[in-house]
């Protein structure tokens, strides 16, 4: 059975017209699940990581001083050799999204797309280079982000794409590894390979040999949803100067970032590995969550050197071999009741593993900077962060307060702007913000300290100008506040 399911995926993926290398790709995870490799990563085959590289550290003997550090200059330039490529796949379902999620507005009416091109222009503009942008759309967001691009042309390089299209695969039945059948909504049958299909949509998609003929080294790889991540020829200097072929910008771990994949040295060969809370054992979970013990995760911005990346693809017949993550959900993941399936996936920064010499630095924190949730939001919108010409945020606090909405109210991004009418309050003087019920809030609230607005059994509402100072328990604030809380339904 498991030798026709295989048969039966790859004519379902054929007659979709899916790339032949990315078929290739999923025979060799298939037959992976079917020997019963679950893809962990025990700690006992690894070690912590140690001393590595700091974005602030790094000098260079020649160059220029700009607003993005001191770089080397000319036409031989790292920066004048890379090309950004964006990861814009994702419908932002989990808010409630039918768009692609890049188009959401995160400040004054500009999207993460819009932000998105403005640092990439500006980068161009200050360091004299072309500087391609990328997108690796899905097939859920290419129509729509293409659409919204059209009215950019400026950001388009000529002879280069614009955009190439992650791979999708069929979800198999959990009992017999069959592809599953879902007449209610077809669409729910397939799934994507996980971002790191990235290497074989690259490839599949011509682009890669596209960008490396016309005289393209390196790319620069992050998520649309990261505003953070922004051109850095410093960055480009440093990559290029290791002659690695790959590399990853980490931040230090702290509480937050408990759940998040870690980096680690693997035991047997000495190479740099990253492992994902879905690649950690039951027994592992501590050694996981531990922050003392491993120190750095991983933010997703990547750096690749697309001559090496190109080899390694064609040595190894297009499989780079990351390691699997096979997730098990449901064919409709709104229905329990709907057929188990496996989804098989990899992790773009999981190729750390698969090249030798790989490379990681550390960055400060302002290079990540992703929303997977509203609360995340609320925190972008507000005056934390000022938005500067060139489509870069910066923090004007002197931290970034501890968001967290409760998800009834809140998850959805349609509930969310009702919530907040107004805007975002002020969260400038915020350590953090814990919102437990259904609070609506008015026009020039400020939020100082640790708040927690409490779950009530009836929607409140947080009049304007309000000052939150401190803990609010019962609909009163305690300290610094503007008197009682309004019951919204007197």
């Amino acid at each position: 059975m498991m030798t026709e399911g295989l048969a039966q995926a790859e004519r379902k993926m054929r007659t979709a017209g899916v790339a032949e290398n990315a078929i290739t790709v999923f025979r060799h995870y298939y037959a992976q699940l079917a020997d019963g490799l679950t893809g962990t990563i025990p700690e006992a085959s690894i070690s912590p990581v140690t001393d590595l590289p700091r974005l602030a550290d790094l000098r260079h003997a020649t160059g220029r001083t700009t607003s993005t550090g001191t770089t080397s200059t000319g036409a031989e330039s790292a920066l004048a050799r890379t090309v950004v490529i964006k990861l814009n796949g994702g419908l932002g379902t989990s808010m409630g999204m039918q768009r692609a999620k890049s188009l959401l507005p995160v400040r004054e009416g500009r999207t993460f797309l819009d932000l998105t091109v403005a640092q990439v222009l500006a980068a161009r503009a200050e360091h004299g280079v072309r500087l391609p942008l990328v997108m690796m759309d899905s097939f859920a967001t290419s129509a729509d982000t293409m659409a919204e691009l059209a009215s950019s042309p400026a950001v388009r390089t000529a002879g280069l794409p614009l955009e190439f299209v992650q791979n999708q695969e069929p979800k198999l039945r959990a009992d017999d590894l069959t592809p599953v059948e879902w007449p209610a909504a077809p669409d729910l049958e397939w799934c994507p390979p996980g971002h790191g299909d990235l290497y074989t949509a690259l490839a599949g998609s011509g682009a890669l040999r596209t960008l490396l003929d016309a005289g393209f080294r390196y790319a620069a790889v992050s998520n649309v949803d990261n505003l953070g991540a922004t051109p850095s020829a410093v960055l480009a200097d440093w990559f290029a100067g290791t002659g690695a072929p790959f590399a990853m910008e980490v931040c230090e771990r702290t509480a937050a970032d408990r759940k998040g994949g870690h980096l680690a040295v693997r035991t047997a060969d000495g190479r740099l590995v990253l492992r994902e809370k879905a690649q950690t054992g039951a027994e592992d979970e501590a050694a996981f969550g531990d922050i003392t013990r491993h120190r750095y995760f991983n933010t997703n911005n990547l750096w690749l050197d697309l001559a090496q990346l190109a080899e390694a693809l064609e040595a190894r017949d297009g499989v780079l071999g990351l390691p699997l993550i096979c997730n098990r959900k449901h064919v409709d993941p709104t229905d329990a009741s709907s057929p188990e399936v496996f989804q098989l996936e990899t992790a773009m920064g999981s190729a750390i593993e698969v090249f030798e010499g790989s490379a990681a630095i550390v960055v400060p924190r302002s290079r990540f900077l992703p929303v997977k949730t509203t609360s995340d939001l609320l925190v972008l919108r507000s005056d934390v962060y000022r938005v500067d010409g060139d489509g870069t945020l910066d923090r004007v606090s002197p931290a970034t307060p501890l968001v967290t909405l409760a998800a009834g109210p809140y998850k959805l991004i349609a509930d969310f702007e009702q919530h907040f009418p107004h805007g975002a309050p002020s969260l400038r003087e915020a350590g953090s913000l814990t919102v437990e019920g259904d609070w609506t809030f008015g026009p020039q609230v400020v939020v100082r300290g640790d708040v927690v607005l409490p779950a009530t059994d009836k929607p409140m509402t947080v009049p304007g100008g309000t000052v939150l100072d401190g803990t609010v328990v019962n609909g009163t604030a305690l300290t610094g506040g503007a008197g009682a809380l309004d019951d919204t339904r007197r």
